[in-house]
């Protein structure tokens, strides 16, 4: 089995739209209900490699997993700082697959002068059928801290769910920063 990590192009829309399908249909991973469109799906990709990287992984030549960086605030004081995404395809968790994506995400994320990652997770008052705390610790894992909540911030399913904000610090906060770079 061989895997590789590359970036994202539009034309992955749909393969990683079939990915993102059953966050949205079965899981309160995603607060969204409805799965968009792959029309809208390359949109918002190319909205996203125009400023900041998107990478997936592959297994034998199959798109398996994606994360991808994110405007964390739309003002030009938060340039340093960028909200994380990731989504595995459903039988490609435990392989380790998004320890590696965000190894290379942070890495190039590095490269850019970016400073904080952030990462918006959503999380159960008590585990169910369509959330675990697992987001929770894989972001611990990798030296994510807690740093917010929101308590029953949304519902999904018929069920309250809360929002926490986890935060990792990758670079040095000294006065007057470089202005980030285009992505790697």
């Amino acid at each position: 089995m061989s895997t590789l990590i590359r970036s994202v192009v539009p034309d992955d829309a749909e393969q990683l739209l079939s990915i993102y399908k059953s966050y949205v249909l079965k899981t309160a991973i995603t607060f969204e209900y409805e799965v968009p469109s792959v029309e809208e799906f390359r949109a918002r990709i190319e909205k996203t490699i125009s400023k900041f990287p998107y990478i997936c992984i592959l297994e034998d030549g199959k798109i398996v997993g994606y994360a991808y960086a994110s405007e964390f605030k739309g003002r030009p004081a938060y340039q340093w700082s960028v909200e994380l995404s990731i989504y595995l395809a459903e039988n490609s968790h435990g392989r380790g697959y998004g320890r590696l994506l965000y190894a290379e995400l942070e890495g190039r994320l590095k490269k850019m002068g970016i400073k904080n990652l952030y990462a918006c997770i959503a999380y159960p008052e008590k585990e169910d059928e369509y959330l675990t705390n697992n987001s929770v610790e894989f972001h611990s894992h990798l030296g994510f801290a807690k740093v917010g909540a929101f308590r029953n911030c949304a519902n999904k399913f018929g069920r309250w769910y809360h929002m926490t904000w986890m935060e990792k610090i990758i670079g040095e906060h000294e006065n007057n920063p470089d202005l980030i770079r285009k992505s790697c």
